[in-house]
C-alpha cells in the first residue's frame, strides 16, 4: 500500500566527459517510481498538483544544447535532473558546469555522477566564455563538481573563467556556485581576486541533517565560506558591496521550520544577501528519501520571515533551485557595471 506523504504543518503558536542524455521525466520531474520511504513504505510516483515541471522543448532550448555540445561543456541542469530545465533553457539561461561531470563527493541528494575524475582541461575558460557570447547571456551562473582531487579544488579555473567571460561578455553579470574547497582560504581568496558579482555556495539543509546530506561538507566550514568570501572582497576592492553573497536550502528532508529558521539567522549573522528555498525532489530510489511535502503557502510564509531578517533577495517556491531566476538577482553594482559597458560597446559601434 502506497503512503501519502504529509503536507508542512506550521508548528503551533506556542511553539512550540562525455554526456549523459537527458531523459525526463526523472523521479524529480514526477516520473518513475519511487524507493521505499523512511518508514519502509512506498511513496507515490506523482508529486503534489503544484510541483510540475516544464517538459524541455523549443527552438531555444535546442539551440542551447546545441552551442553547448558542440563545445563540450557541462551544465547542472541536465547533469542533476534540474526540474527547471524547459523554462530556464527555454529563456536562453543556463548554469554552466565547469571541471568535468564527476564529483569527487557523494552527497545523499544529489544525481551528479560520482567516482575518480579524469577530466582537467585548462582550456575550459575559453570554450565557456566563448558559449556565453554566442548566446548572448544577461547573466551566467557558474559552478561545479568538488575536486578534492585538485590542489586548489579547482579555483583557478573558476578564476580564469570568470575573467575570459569579462573578456567576451563585458556586459554579462557573473555568478559563480563554489563548493567549499574543504575550508582553505587560498582557494577562495583566488575566486574573490577575479571579482564575481554574486559568490555562492550552498548550506543545502540545517545543521542537524549535514551530515547524512552532505557527507564531507560542515555547517560551520560552509557558513565561513560566506563569511571570509565578504571579507576577501573587502579587501581586495577597497569597499563593501561590491559582491553579494548567496546560499541555498532545501526542505522535505525532515527538517524543523524552527531549524529552517535558526538557518536563516545564521547566514544572516555571515552577511549572507541573497536566499532561495526550495523542495527537495529525490532524483531516483538511491537518493536520500523525501520526508514531506511544503505547500505553497509555506514557502510564502518562509519567504516573508526571511526577508524580516534583512535577506536583500528571497527566492522561495516549490521548484526554486539555487539558480533559478538568478538573473533577478544581480546585484544594483552588477547592473551599473553591465550598463556601462553595454554603452562603451555601442559607442564602439559593437553590438
Amino acid at each position: 500500500m502506497q503512503r501519502e506523504l504529509p503536507m508542512f504543518q506550521p508548528p503551533s503558536v506556542d511553539g512550540g566527459h562525455a554526456h549523459g542524455a537527458f531523459e525526463p521525466p526523472t523521479i524529480a520531474m514526477g516520473g518513475g517510481s519511487f524507493g521505499p520511504a523512511a518508514d519502509g513504505s512506498a511513496a507515490p510516483r506523482r508529486h503534489p498538483e503544484w510541483i510540475k515541471a516544464r517538459v524541455p522543448s523549443g527552438e531555444n532550448y535546442h539551440d542551447l544544447k546545441r552551442i553547448l555540445r558542440g563545445l563540450t561543456l557541462n551544465t547542472v541542469c541536465e547533469e542533476a535532473h534540474c526540474p527547471n530545465i524547459g523554462e530556464c533553457w527555454d529563456q536562453r539561461t543556463a548554469t554552466i558546469m565547469i571541471l568535468g561531470d564527476v564529483c569527487t563527493r557523494a552527497c545523499g541528494f544529489c544525481a551528479v555522477k560520482t567516482g575518480r575524475p579524469t577530466w582537467n582541461d585548462e582550456d575550459e575558460p575559453r570554450r565557456v566564455a566563448e558559449a556565453i557570447a554566442k548566446m548572448d547571456l544577461e547573466h551566467v551562473v557558474v559552478t561545479s563538481v568538488a575536486r578534492d582531487d585538485l590542489p586548489d579544488g579547482g579555483a583557478h579555473i573558476f578564476a580564469n573563467t570568470i575573467r575570459a567571460i569579462r573578456n567576451e561578455s563585458p556586459g554579462t553579470g557573473v555568478e559563480v556556485l563554489i563548493p567549499d574547497f574543504n575550508g582553505q582560504d587560498a582557494p577562495l581568496r583566488t575566486v574573490m581576486e577575479a571579482q564575481p558579482d554574486i559568490l555562492n555556495h550552498n548550506v543545502e539543509t540545517v545543521e542537524r541533517l549535514q551530515k547524512p546530506v552532505r557527507k564531507r561538507a560542515r555547517y560551520q566550514r560552509s557558513l565561513e565560506v560566506l563569511l571570509r568570501a565578504k571579507e576577501f572582497a573587502r579587501d581586495i576592492s577597497g569597499s563593501d558591496g561590491t559582491v553579494h553573497t548567496k546560499s541555498s536550502l532545501m526542505v522535505g528532508l525532515g527538517e524543523t521550520r524552527a531549524e529552517l529558521r535558526q538557518t536563516f539567522i545564521d547566514l544572516r549573522a555571515v552577511d549572507c544577501d541573497i536566499l532561495t528555498v526550495g523542495q527537495y525532489l529525490r532524483p531516483s530510489e538511491q537518493h536520500l528519501a523525501l520526508e514531506r511535502y511544503y505547500l505553497p503557502t509555506e514557502f510564502e510564509e518562509m519567504k516573508q520571515e526571511a526577508r524580516a531578517l534583512g535577506f536583500k533577495h528571497v527566492e522561495s517556491g516549490p521548484l526554486v533551485r539555487s539558480s533559478y531566476h538568478a538573473r533577478d538577482q544581480v546585484p544594483e553594482e552588477a547592473r551599473r557595471r553591465r550598463s556601462a559597458a553595454q554603452a562603451t560597446l555601442a559607442a564602439n559601434g559593437i553590438s
